[in-house]
């Protein structure tokens, strides 16, 4: 409870009692204390944002992972200013025990979030929530922290120099708000590049008790104990020594965590560029898995299946000039260039490091058949909503959208009436575009939300569900959120400008074996024909349905 407080009568003396007895002059003192409110500010929001990219990158949906961190964080920002009031009369001692303590959980809450996810991920039962209730204890510990260190702050600043509340209150923001600023920008720019999200965030940690202790035991040492000096020392090198040890450990670990994720066949793990990418098997006769961000985007035991669904009906009519959205890996571009009279072949990906793998990666440039190396393919490293507003009109006789599941925030823009009223422009009289919509099992409702929208477009669909192997447990995200297996089936739509649904076939001047028959594609559309949910309206920028 907020407690009422009468105003103090003039000539009151303040809660804090004597001013402080400093080693520096008043305003070197109180430069130190609002340059430890700025490197405090900077490192609390660190933690924050990491809180939110790995809790979306282990547990998707990145908007409801932002919200969930923010406003447990704010709320609870608002308890520990209120908790710290008892602290005011041990203003240092308590501002140094909290900064030890924040920077032992912060620092530590990547490493922390990340072994529970990897080992305990898949258990199910009570343990399938494991991650999402440690993510709001961490969000929960952090904010208590962070919200204390305002009010003891503000009793320090105040023990050096008698000031007015407002004013005092405006040095101290403006301080802590400018130190935000410089932690939200490190954290994409330098952090998460160079470092990455855990050695980034031991770093942080170590930086936030450093700046804690040093500010403690260096400015206000005479207004602790003999003995607290001792114990807030010891603690803070406890703290450093823990930070330390795992940025020792920090590779062992994140290798035997993604091998509890992915298996012990990892072979490739890199940053590429916007994603994380891992390669698994493609030797030794082992089928070859593709996860980016966790996600298994190529499986190896039945790739062909979908790319050949993915690509080979849209190719029934005019394909002289093909449009690729995503498609780094290079997959859909081989089944594009099985087709005869393909004269250009466009690739838009993201992710130039994709880009890169899919071409030097042995096993990788092997199952694409070496596209990269065509001189009828071109590359372009670009956001496909972008790409998209500058083709020009009817430039393309077959666009392909091999991308993320509509079910991820981020791809969401991607499955939207914009972007399909992008796409049916680009398309010359008669083409095609062909829409990878997401498994139809388990999400039909996404499913024919991406029809509804792409009818929305002035485009008419076909639907059609191809049946794909189950890979075994599922890698990466998935696995939090409860779904223990892959999904058992791929959901797609070939669409076409005009009142007629483009009809579901094969190229038969395509002389080479298939995965897919006519018959196939026949029971494929029925298969997904009755799946269908009617009714559904269309997704858009500002109104995303998935």
């Amino acid at each position: 409870m907020i407690e009422p407080h009468a105003p103090a009568p003039p000539g009151t003396p303040p809660s804090w009692g004597a001013p402080a007895r400093l080693p520096v002059r008043p305003g070197t003192g109180r430069f130190l204390v609002l340059a430890g409110v700025f490197v405090c500010a900077a490192c609390g929001l660190v933690y924050e944002l990491e809180l939110v990219a790995l809790a979306s990158y282990l547990m998707g949906d990145s908007v409801t992972q932002a919200s969930v961190v923010l406003s447990v964080m704010v709320f609870a920002m608002g308890i520990g200013s209120l908790a710290a009031k008892r602290l005011r009369p041990l203003a240092a001692a308590g501002f140094g025990a909290v900064e030890a303590t924040l920077a032992l959980v912060g620092g530590c809450s990547a490493m922390a979030l990340y072994a529970v996810f990897a080992w305990t991920g898949d258990w199910g039962g009570m343990w399938a929530d494991g991650p999402r209730c440690l993510l709001v204890a961490f969000s929960l510990t952090i904010g208590l922290l962070i919200g204390a260190e305002v009010p003891l702050l503000m009793e320090l600043i105040q023990r050096i120099r008698r000031q007015d509340a407002g004013g005092a209150v405006a040095d101290l923001f403006a301080a802590d708000y400018v130190g935000a600023l410089v932690g939200g920008l490190a954290f994409p720019f330098l952090l998460l590049p160079r470092l990455g999200q855990l050695t980034g965030t031991l770093l942080t940690g170590t930086v936030n008790v450093v700046a804690g202790g040093a500010l403690v035991l260096g400015l206000f040492r005479r207004d602790l104990t003999r003995r607290a000096r001792w114990l807030l020392l010891l603690a803070n090198l406890v703290v450093l020594t823990v930070l330390a040890s795992a940025a020792v450990l920090v590779d062992d670990f994140e290798r035997a965590a993604r091998h509890a994720v992915y298996g012990q066949d990892v072979r490739v793990a890199v940053q590429a560029g916007v994603q994380e990418v891992v390669l698994t098997g493609g030797t030794r006769g082992r089928p070859l898995d593709l996860f980016l961000d966790g996600r298994l985007r190529v499986g190896g035991r039945d790739e062909r299946r979908y790319h050949e669904a993915l690509v080979d009906p849209a190719m029934t009519g005019p394909h002289a000039r093909v449009l690729i959205l995503g498609g780094g890996d290079g997959l859909a571009a081989r089944e594009v260039l099985r087709h005869r009279g393909v004269r250009r072949v466009d690739i838009v990906e993201l992710d130039a490091g994709l880009l890169r793998l899919a071409r030097r990666d042995p096993a990788l440039s092997r199952l694409n058949g070496h596209v990269y190396d065509d001189t009828r393919v071109h590359t372009t490293t670009a956001d496909a909503f972008s790409r998209l507003r500058g083709a020009p009109p009817a430039a393309y006789d077959v666009v392909i959208a091999d991308l993320p599941d509509p079910g991820i925030t981020a791809s969401a823009k991607l499955y939207s009436l914009e972007f399909y009223g992008l796409a049916r422009r680009a398309l010359a009289p008669g083409g095609r575009l062909a829409v990878h919509a997401g498994p139809v099992s388990g999400r039909a409702r996404v499913f024919w939300t991406v029809a509804s929208t792409l009818r929305a477009a002035g485009l008419t669909t076909t639907p059609y569900r191809v049946p794909g192997q189950d890979p075994g447990p599922a890698a990466g995200p998935d696995r939090s959120a409860g779904a223990f297996h892959a999904p058992h089936d791929w959901g797609f739509l070939l669409a076409a400008p005009g009142p007629a649904a483009p009809p579901l076939r094969l190229d038969p001047d395509q002389p080479r074996p298939r995965t897919l028959t006519r018959t196939g594609l026949a029971a494929a559309a029925r298969s997904a024909a009755r799946t269908r949910v009617p009714g559904l309206p269309a997704s858009t920028l500002v109104h995303p349905r998935y």
